[in-house]
Formats: C-alpha cells, structure tokens, sequence
C-alpha cells in the first residue's frame, strides 16, 4: 500500500491575553471538515494533539492546559455591520471532545489582529496608524465584540508597554468590549435570583449566585467550600478529590441554571458553565511571585476552566464578574464590598485586572450595554500545521 504524506493545512500560533490558540482563515480548512461537523472535531482534535492519555498534549500544538488546548476559526462576516465571524473551540486534553458552546475572552483579544493579518477587513477600514475597531461576531454566543487594535506603519502594533498579569512580557494593549453580552429577551439570571441556594446531593449547599454574563458562571463563598480565595494552582489543581467536588458542583449547578436536563449531560459541556469563588480582599503571593496587597484589589476571584484551577482568569468569566460586581446583592458584590459601582479590580492567581461594565436598571430589569477590559496579543508562529492524512477517517 501506497504512503500517503500528512496533509499540510495553513494555521497562526498566536497568544491572546493569557490563553494561546491555533488560528485559521475558514476556506483554508479541508472542504470535507468544513461540511461534517465530525470531520472538523477530528481534525482540530489531532492539530491540538487530543485525546492525549498522558495528559501532555506532546503530539501536537496543545501545551496541556485548558488555556492552551484552544482553536479559532475566523472568515470575512455574512453579518451586517460586521468585520469577521469567530468560531471557538475549546479542546478536550484527554478526551475526543471539542466544546463549542461557550467563547475564549482571552483569544477574543487576538481575533481582530489576525482579521487584520488575514485581510479580511475592507480597504475603507484600515488606517496605517492608530487605532482599528473590528467588529467581531462571535458564533459561539451569538454576539458581538469590538476590539480595538493599534496600528502602526500600516501593520498591526503587537508590541508595548502595556503589562497583562499572567503573560510574562508586555505587548500592546488591545481594547476589548463585549457589547450587549444579554440580549433584552435573555435571561441573565436564570433562576431569577440574585443569590440561590444550590442543593449538590453528597457534596452540601452553597449560596451562589449563577449568572450568564460572558459565559454562564457560578459564583461561591470561598469559605463556604473550605478555602480562603488567595488559592494558586497548586492548592486546587493537585487535590484530586477538590476538583471532584467542584465538577460535582459545576454539572448541579448547570441543571440549575436549566443548562441541561441531566447530570450525565455535563461530561459533553465540559466548557460551561464556570465554577467560581470569591472572597473578600486579601492579600497573597502571585505565582509569579509578586505581592498583591489589600490596596491593590476589590476582591479575590479564582475560577476553574475545564475541570482546572485557571492560571489566571478566563475573559469570558472576567464578563459575569464585571456584570456581578456591579449588581448590588451579588456574592462578587458582596465580596467587594456591595454598593453602585461601574468597575472592578479583582485578584487572580497571576495577579490582578480592573474590568468595567456598563448596567441600566429599568423596572427591576438589567439592561447590560457593553462590558470592557484590555488584553494585548501577538502572533507567535504563522505557517502550516501538519496533520495524518487519515486524521478525518
């Protein structure tokens, strides 16, 4: 039998905020994965290196953490008054699994530059220097972001000063605002409840506030489950049987929030909802080794990503927290301290970031206009990516 050479398939490594993805231009996939749904899981599967049963991701372009394991599929907008549609595809490490129900906030903040990179955007919106806005749609979510990405010399200005804890050199600040992150028509808290009690049978009942903001998040007490709220990966990430308890936490409280209708249908939505806790401000060592002090921050926030301690903090999670923070009632407001407010700074593990949102309140009603924060981006390989060639088989 005849060798057949791998398939070569044109990608971007890129890094944006603290997550880093492989991006592609959508006509530049193979057609038959873009026509089977199956086909393109498998695909993305093998070019991130999953399922991986060491959990090391060694055979392909993943560098075993949710916040790696990540790909982007960006094409020129079908929508009005768009620059490009984004699709996101969360990667399973272990499992043969793409998530595609959720966003990444954090590669949000390279989509606009690699829309730029790839020439998607109309002659009439490009200027050699300054700022561009693309107009993102998000498929995942159905919504639309605004990033705002400097130029400079008519390319996109990917260095600076601008410093993102978790990201270990500075770069240039990209704007992002997630624009009506809840439609009039949705819920954005679906219990209809500020705060609920969340009944999770063998494990206790929490307060929590379930909210879907960004991305559908739970939100807890840290010392309701036994931690203070200044944990590092380390504290989470090695405890077996803590990670048990808050995907235990994570599948009830998704029935609760009437994201699925059984418990076993939490394995194939491993990318939402969000499982947080919050504490009051404290301060603690980041895990780069910088001190955090009280007068640095609002709250302490630590979110898990699939089934992980996150090294820092998901985008789309940094959505629901800006939104909670600034709803009186909440448990992040609470944590911060309660009362009107537009903006929050909340530490993470990596460190600290100030997110701001923008609320109307209308007959008890939340109308949430836009959600902002800032990011910085770069490209880091661009290229083919290699693939077997029986891969879609």
């Amino acid at each position: 039998m005849a060798y057949t050479p791998q398939q070569s398939i044109p990608a971007t490594y890129m890094r944006g905020g603290t997550s880093k993805g492989v991006f592609f231009k959508k006509d530049d996939l193979p057609k038959e994965a873009l026509e089977d749904q199956s086909k393109l899981d498998k695909l993305l599967l093998r070019v991130i290196g999953s399922p991986d049963p060491y959990n090391k991701q060694i055979d392909g372009l993943g560098n075993a953490s949710s916040s790696t394991s990540k790909t982007v599929i960006v094409s020129k907008s079908t929508k009005e008054d768009h620059d490009v549609d984004y699709r996101f595809g969360q990667i399973a490490i272990d499992k043969p699994f793409v998530d595609w129900s959720g966003n990444c906030g954090n590669l949000t903040g390279a989509v606009g530059s690699f829309a730029i990179k790839s020439g998607f955007l109309d002659d009439s919106r490009m200027v050699d220097d300054g700022i561009i806005e693309v107009r993102i749609w998000q498929v995942n979510i159905q919504k639309t972001i605004i990033a705002h990405v400097p130029m400079a010399g008519g390319v996109v200005r990917e260095m600076g000063d601008f410093i993102l804890d978790g990201v270990a050199f500075p770069a240039a600040e990209v704007k992002i605002e997630f624009v009506a992150p809840i439609d009039p028509d949705e819920t954005l808290f679906p219990t209809g409840n500020l705060v609920d009690d969340l009944e999770v049978p063998g494990v206790g009942t929490f307060k929590a506030t379930m909210i879907t903001a960004g991305i559908p998040t739970i939100f807890l007490n840290a010392d309701a489950i036994g931690y203070k709220g200044t944990e590092l990966q380390g504290d989470i990430n090695s405890d077996a049987k803590a990670l048990e308890m808050f995907e235990t936490i994570r599948a009830y409280g998704a029935i609760k929030m009437g994201l699925i209708s059984d418990i076993k249908e939490a394995e194939g939505r491993q990318h939402t909802p969000k499982v947080a806790f919050v504490s009051t401000p404290e301060g603690y060592t980041s895990s780069s080794g910088k001190a955090i002090e009280v007068s640095d921050i609002e709250l302490n926030v630590r979110a898990l990503s699939m089934g992980q301690l996150h090294h820092a903090m998901m985008g789309t999670a940094s959505v629901a927290i800006a939104v909670a923070a600034c709803i009186p009632g909440t448990l992040v407001s609470d944590a911060a301290g309660g009362g009107e407010r537009e903006s929050v700074v909340f530490g993470h593990p990596s460190g600290t970031l100030r997110v701001g949102s923008t609320i109307i309140k209308e007959n008890g009603d939340y109308t949430i206009e836009k959600v902002g924060m800032s990011r910085s981006a770069r490209i880091i390989m661009d290229g083919s990516v290699f693939v077997p060639a029986d891969t879609m088989l």
